[in-house]
């Protein structure tokens, strides 16, 4: 079995009022309960927004730096991330899809080694 990281970017969401947001909880959460009853799920989660309770760690240098807010060459922040673990790629897809189609903007998928 491998684990694949089904994610998106906070960007990818676009611009939509609360009741879209609204109408998305239903469908986001019936694929998590699906993938908890087909036993695939591993960690499902959305990311808090505010970026003030973000922070960045570095260690690449030698020296431990930890700064506020999202790491600051990014231009994305990510968003929500669901860990699955599954036999093959196609069952990573078909999850993935109905992912994207629960929340209703598009999903990233990695193997996770």
């Amino acid at each position: 079995m491998t684990q694949y990281a089904i994610y998106f970017h906070q960007q990818w969401v676009g611009d939509h009022d609360a009741e879209w947001f609204q109408g998305r909880v239903e469908p986001s959460t019936a694929v998590v309960r699906d993938m908890e009853e087909a036993g695939v799920l591993v960690f499902a989660g959305g990311l808090v927004e505010d970026m003030e309770q973000a922070f960045s760690a570095d260690g690449t240098s030698g020296t431990m730096v930890v700064t506020d807010g999202p790491y600051a060459e990014t231009t994305e922040q990510l968003g929500g991330i669901t860990i699955i673990e599954v036999p093959d790629l196609e069952t990573a897809k078909m999850w993935a899809a109905r992912v994207a189609e629960g929340c209703g903007w598009p999903q990233e998928v990695r193997v996770v080694k």
